[in-house]
C-alpha cells in the first residue's frame, strides 16, 4: 500500500531502488501518482494501487471450519455479500491448511495420503482427518473438536499459579485486582511462547501492586505439569476423528 502515496521524488516512501525489484512495472501518473501497468490480452493499462486492491478483493476465498453445515456456510457466504465482496468459493480450514504447507506436492507421494491437521487455537481445538488424491484432491474423512480448550486455558493456569505464588510470598491476593491480573495475564502469554523453544524463562512485572514487584523463573516443566490434564484432554478429539473415519495410526 505504499504506492498510495506519492511519486518517489516528492515522498519518502517507496523510494526508486525499491521499484527496481518489485516485480511489475510503475510509473508517474498525473499529480505524482504512481501507477502500476497491467498487460491484459495484450493491452497495456495503468491502475492506481488502489484500483488494484479493489480487483484484489472484489473476489475471495473464504475458509470456514469443517464441521460447519450447509446452512453455517450459506450464512458466512451471504455476511462476505453484504459487506460488498463476491465469494468464489468456500472452502474447509483444514484444506486450506493442507494447501498452504503444500502437502498435495510432497515429493515420493505416489498414492492416496491421510493427513491430520491438529489446530489449536486460543479458545477451541479442531481436528480434521484429510484424504489427499494423487491428482490433488482433498476430502474430509472426519471432524472433531473441543470449542472450550485451548492457549487461554494454559495461560489461565499459569496466571493463577503466578497469583498464589505473590501470595505466598507477599501475602497479598491480587485476583480481585483486574488491571494486575491483565498484566500477569500478558507476561504469562509471552512466557508461554518462549517455552515453545526454552527450557526456562522468567516472569517479571515490576509494580504488580503497589510498589511490589513480581519476579519468578519459570519452566517448561512446571508448565507441562500445570497443563498435563489439558494435554491429555487434547487426545480426545483426535481418537474420536482416527474412530469416525475408521481408520488406525500405523
Amino acid at each position: 500500500m505504499e504506492l498510495l502515496t506519492r511519486w518517489p521524488e516528492t515522498s519518502p516512501t517507496p523510494s526508486l531502488n525499491d521499484m527496481k525489484l518489485w516485480p511489475f512495472k510503475v510509473i508517474e501518473g498525473l499529480i505524482d501518482k504512481p501507477m502500476i501497468v497491467v498487460n491484459h490480452k495484450g493491452q497495456e493499462k495503468k491502475y492506481a494501487a488502489e484500483e488494484i486492491s479493489s480487483m484484489v478483493l472484489a473476489k475471495m476465498l473464504i475458509t470456514v471450519p469443517a464441521y460447519f453445515n450447509y446452512s453455517q456456510r450459506q450464512a458466512t457466504k451471504r455476511a462476505a455479500a453484504t459487506a460488498g465482496f463476491n465469494v468464489i468459493r468456500i472452502i474447509n480450514e483444514p484444506t486450506a491448511v493442507a494447501i498452504a504447507y503444500g502437502l498435495e506436492k510432497k515429493a515420493g507421494w505416489y498414492s492416496n495420503r491421510s493427513v491430520m491437521i491438529f489446530d489449536l487455537g486460543g479458545g477451541a481445538l479442531d481436528v480434521s482427518l484429510l484424504s489427499i488424491s494423487t491428482s490433488a484432491v482433498f476430502e474430509v474423512k472426519a471432524t472433531a473438536g473441543d470449542t472450550h480448550l485451548g492457549g487461554e486455558d494454559f495461560d489461565n493456569r499459569m496466571v493463577n499459579f503466578c497469583v498464589e505464588e505473590f501470595k505466598q510470598k507477599h501475602k497479598v491476593d491480587v485476583s480481585g485486582n483486574s488491571r494486575a491480573i491483565r498484566r500477569l495475564r500478558n507476561a504469562c502469554e509471552k512466557a508461554k511462547r518462549r517455552l515453545s523453544f526454552a527450557t526456562m524463562t522468567d516472569i517479571e512485572i515490576e509494580c504488580l501492586h503497589h510498589a511490589t514487584d513480581f519476579f519468578l523463573s519459570f519452566s517448561r516443566a512446571k508448565f507441562e505439569q500445570l497443563n498435563m490434564d489439558f494435554f491429555i484432554k487434547c487426545m480426545d478429539p483426535v481418537d474420536k476423528c482416527l474412530k469416525d473415519a475408521k481408520m488406525d495410526v500405523s
